[in-house]
């Protein structure tokens, strides 16, 4: 049966090349158990195999399938959350994390999640479809509200219900409001197979990763198997102001694009609703006097140089750059500041500023 969204499994083959027999053996049996529906028995073989290698990246990887599918969100989110920060460089924690948030309705968590794993990996396309899931309940859950807040809302209306429609018709979504099942996982020929999963080598840390091409991953699936090392500090903090100013940085760049297409709606659309006009003047007045310059020119072209983005906190941040605009009537450069605001899942333009 479909769901919603996929969970990901870790490729055996590589990574079991580097354990011993036995253990290899072990892994593959409480693998075979788990595909069986053998839950709780592949968890016993599973916690014995952890109590003498507790930092065995493949024995916590499949105790993390094994409880998902047991439907034992939190414990299963708090290994795949300590996976994702003991190995940062592998993007199917991160993806199988996002599929618990969205199982229990955090939309924002997931989507966060996932985008951490196409950063990670960006061809993985696991990541990729389940994104697409997320922002299609995102976008259910939006104009559900908004048809809460204004029942005549007809354009609302008909989203939701073209939204609804793509949702049965492929026949992996749920009625918004449905509590989302414990998803299954599909083994053979993933895209972690098909990529190739790159396994350390013996002795080195758990974050290594192989520079020479993978072989064709064999059918059985999951994990990238590690040697025992010291704990590191979690990388999930530390990563996190790094990823906001991408997010940022990338929000100022589609701004300035849509600004030198001459596109006036999606320009706008990257202003807050709290925006401060430069003059004071009312919102309608300054957006009709934007929309009559971005108009009048030609052509416009406009650059973003030197792009400084200072992280404030998880809402909000400072961008500093230089700008650089021309069109058939006006050349100008300046240097300008921007205050962002996180809102509704993005980076918007609160106050803007030109000088130092």
């Amino acid at each position: 049966m479909n769901r919603l969204f996929r969970l990901a499994a870790l490729v055996l083959g590589l990574a079991l090349a580097f354990a011993a027999p036995a253990q290899t053996d072990e892994l593959q049996e409480i693998s075979r158990m788990m595909k069986q529906g053998q839950h709780p028995q592949a968890l016993d073989r599973v916690n014995a195999f952890l109590a003498t290698r507790p930092r065995d990246a493949q024995g916590r990887f499949l105790k993390g399938l094994i409880l998902a599918e047991q439907n034992k969100m939190p414990e299963a989110i708090d290994i795949f959350a300590r996976l994702s920060q003991d190995y940062p460089e592998l993007p199917e924690p991160y993806n199988n994390l996002a599929v618990l948030y969205a199982a229990q309705g955090q939309y924002e968590k997931a989507r966060q999640s996932l985008e951490t794993s196409i950063r990670t990996h960006p061809s993985y396309a696991t990541a990729y479809e389940n994104l697409g899931d997320v922002y299609t309940k995102l976008a259910s859950q939006a104009y559900d509200k908004a048809l809460q807040l204004d029942t005549g809302n007809t354009a609302a209306q008909t989203k939701l219900s073209l939204i609804r429609d793509l949702i049965t018709a492929t026949g992996r979504g749920q009625r918004p409001g449905a509590r989302a099942e414990p998803p299954k996982v599909a083994f053979a020929g993933g895209d972690a197979a098909r990529r190739g999963a790159a396994a350390p080598k013996p002795g080195a840390p758990p974050a290594a990763e192989s520079k020479a091409a993978a072989p064709p991953a064999p059918k059985t699936a999951p994990a990238v198997q590690a040697k025992p090392a010291e704990p590191k500090p979690p990388a999930a903090k530390a990563a996190e102001p790094r990823s906001s100013s991408d997010e940022i940085a990338g929000a100022v760049r589609a701004w300035a694009a849509a600004w030198a297409k001459k596109d006036a709606d999606a320009y706008l659309a990257h202003y807050a609703r709290d925006f401060k006009t430069p003059k004071g003047e009312p919102r309608a007045e300054w957006e009709a006097t934007r929309r009559q310059r971005i108009a009048a020119p030609k052509k416009i072209e406009v650059s973003v140089e030197s792009l400084k983005v200072s992280v404030v906190d998880d809402k909000t941040a400072n961008v500093t750059f230089r700008q650089s605009y021309r069109s058939d009537t006006l050349k100008a450069v300046s240097t300008k500041t921007l205050v962002m605001v996180r809102a509704n899942g993005r980076w918007l333009i609160r106050q803007e500023r030109v000088g130092s």
